[in-house]
């Protein structure tokens, strides 16, 4: 199972970017999907999450900005952001887990995730 992410760019503050995570030999379906975002010296931070249901959530940081979905047919999931400011800088990276870990996923903490991505660098300029 690979998860490879895509979209990753340098934007000025205020911009917007659409990340994309498409996964080869594998379904979302029945998988908790997230986004988390790591910056050196700081521990990885789940910022969007959406689960079996399509019941999606975000960090508080990222709430009215960000918008996760998922395309099942074409087994990708996006992560729409606008908005953004410097402190989003970060590596995105996406990940699928069982279902019952989707409860733990938003915040800084570690979370065990079956699959990730290799991820893909966001840079954000004032």
């Amino acid at each position: 199972v690979e998860l490879e992410e895509t979209g990753g760019d340098s934007v000025q503050s205020g911009g917007s970017l659409r990340l994309s995570c498409h996964a080869s030999e594998f379904t979302y379906m029945g998988y908790c999907m997230a986004w988390f975002r790591q910056t050196p010296g700081k521990e990885r931070e789940g910022v969007a999450l959406i689960d079996t249901d399509g019941i999606s959530d975000y960090a508080d940081s990222v709430k009215g900005r960000f918008t996760i979905s998922q395309d099942n047919a074409k087994n990708l999931l996006y992560l729409q952001m606008s908005s953004l400011k410097p402190e989003d800088t970060a590596m995105y990276y996406c990940a699928a887990g069982n279902p019952s870990v989707c409860a733990a996923v938003i915040g800084p903490r570690s979370v065990a995730m079956d699959y990730w991505g290799k991820g893909t660098l966001v840079t954000i300029s004032s």
